[in-house]
């Protein structure tokens, strides 16, 4: 396999996301603007090592079951289930809404662990979704503590709206994120998406380095019944016992 067939097979695998999970191949072709007896070479060969599957009646292709696999293996490495959830539990339980563990990868965050709330309406997010670091409190509370150049590359890809909330313009979300980074913590209402507010703080590998973000998020019209104060002070409370996880750990997180 030449590098440039390698780095097209990847780039393929980039276009299954939440929003599309499944591609025929004609249809792929056109978007990645690559022949199509390429991307159907690609895609067959990622079906006969379980990678992709494909439906037998729409013949489109969609992720396969290695990727479950591997994601498990991934968490078990991290030991998320273990030593993680446990904690983050304990918190959706004392603050009634849903806990979600982002973890930092390239320009996006991505959901590694959730404890959800007891409440009967809560905020539904799946594990693996991922979302650009500019949108919502779980990522810009990561991107909060990128350095500054790292910042303006992610902006200079591109800002799209995901709510009427979004920010969009440059300066005021370069503005928010020395703010996020001043106060410690991020909090929004309806930036990724409608009518659900989030509450994140930021997680470091042993170096400093920021890799991830802890998160209380739950529908908007509960705002009003959270004592803001004391959610804020639980979730650095657990935020810290779960960086001495990290710290303990730091071999894993670089």
């Amino acid at each position: 396999m030449s590098l440039k067939t390698l780095d097209q097979s990847l780039e393929i695998l980039q276009y299954f996301t939440k929003e599309t999970p499944s591609w025929g191949v004609r249809e792929l072709a056109k978007e990645m603007g690559i022949s199509h007896s390429i991307v159907y070479r690609i895609l067959a060969s990622f079906e006969k090592y379980g990678f992709l599957s494909q439906d037998p009646i729409s013949k489109k292709y969609e992720l396969g079951l290695r990727f479950l696999e591997y994601g498990q293996m991934v968490k078990d490495k991290m030991r998320l289930s273990e030593l993680v959830y446990p904690v983050m539990k304990r918190l959706a339980n004392v603050v009634e809404e849903s806990i979600f563990l982002t973890w930092l990868d390239k320009s996006d965050g991505v959901t590694v662990e959730i404890a959800e709330s007891t409440q009967r309406i809560k905020y539904d997010v799946s594990l693996g979704t991922r979302t650009p670091l500019y949108v919502g409190a779980s990522c810009k509370v990561i991107m909060a503590y990128l350095p500054q150049d790292r910042q303006q590359e992610i902006i200079e890809q591109g800002l799209r709206p995901f709510t009427k909330n979004t920010i969009l313009d440059k300066a005021t979300l370069i503005s928010d994120l020395a703010d996020i980074k001043s106060k410690g913590w991020c909090y929004t209402v309806g930036e990724y998406s409608d009518a659900v507010f989030g509450l994140g703080v930021p997680l470091f590998n042993r170096q400093n380095e920021i890799i991830a973000s802890l998160t209380i998020s739950g529908p908007e019209y509960r705002v009003q019944e959270i004592d803001f104060d004391f959610a804020l002070k639980n979730l650095l409370k657990e935020a810290k016992e779960i960086q001495s996880f990290l710290n303990h750990f730091s071999n894993h997180y670089k």
